[in-house]
């Protein structure tokens, strides 16, 4: 990739903004303040790892980050526009990590009602990721995944297309896949869903690899109190009605408003 000097980068992110519909400049906002949100919240894998997110109005073209770029320097304007075969809708000096094509791509294919697909791998997520019981219902933060979290075996780097269909199977009809000795996965209706969901599947996970001893010391509640706990928590944006994403674009805002270029 090569370097370009800041008037070259003036003139792009002008020149994308023109380019793209106001409905896909939201979109792209809102996926690159997702991008610094993870950055902040220290889940982040160097140049590596992936957000994508559905182009609004189509069914085979999705957003994702360009090769190379750290989450810090994500912006609206450089974000990458890709087919469902891994074509570049756009042909502006970037590409894209053909693994996270792959596991991207398989979920968007498959998954009609999933606009965010998000994919860490953070040192929690990873630990959890290689236990045989995987998440636990040990904190309130890990109930709202009780029953509600699919695991995918580990194949290696996801580099071969085949393993989209056994992806797809795995995560079924959840939004919260664990991969084994690998990392954490979401999706959502909306980059807020996915976020949320990362979030606190990694708290959950955090919390999990702090505990001492092993499982027998630890207090599971009963899985009729997890079930019901995960139950409030899936009608609790009927109450929070997104107050808590829109407080994060303003800690996004205040850090660094260059996302939204």
């Amino acid at each position: 990739m090569k370097s370009e000097t800041p008037r070259e980068i003036l003139a792009r992110r002008k020149a994308k903004r023109r380019s793209v519909s106001e409905v896909e400049w939201e979109a792209r906002i809102q996926l690159a303040a997702c991008y610094r949100l993870v950055a902040h919240f220290r889940m982040t894998d160097m140049i590596y790892n992936h957000i994508s997110l559905r182009v609004p109005g189509t069914d085979d073209q999705f957003l994702i980050n360009p090769f190379g770029l750290l989450y810090e320097e994500i912006t609206a304007a450089n974000l990458v526009k890709v087919d469902c075969e891994g074509k570049l809708i756009e042909d502006d000096g970037l590409d894209v990590n053909p693994a996270g094509f792959v596991i991207h791509s398989a979920i968007h294919m498959a998954r009609h009602d999933v606009a965010c697909v998000l994919h860490t791998h953070t040192r929690a997520g990873v630990a959890v990721s290689a236990l045989k019981q995987g998440l636990l219902p040990v904190s309130q933060h890990a109930m709202r995944f009780f029953n509600r979290v699919s695991y995918h075996d580990y194949e290696g780097i996801s580099l071969d297309d085949d393993e989209r269909s056994r992806l797809v199977a795995d995560l079924g009809g959840h939004h919260t896949r664990i991969l084994r000795n690998h990392g954490l996965l979401t999706t959502g209706r909306s980059v807020h869903a996915a976020f949320e969901l990362m979030y606190y599947l990694e708290m959950a996970c955090q919390i999990q690899t702090s505990l001492p001893g092993n499982i027998g010391d630890w207090t599971l509640p009963a899985p009729a109190v997890c079930e019901r706990a995960a139950l409030q928590f899936e009608h609790s944006h009927e109450f929070l009605k997104e107050r808590d994403w829109h407080a994060l674009l303003r800690l996004v805002e205040r850090i660094d408003p260059s996302f939204k270029e």
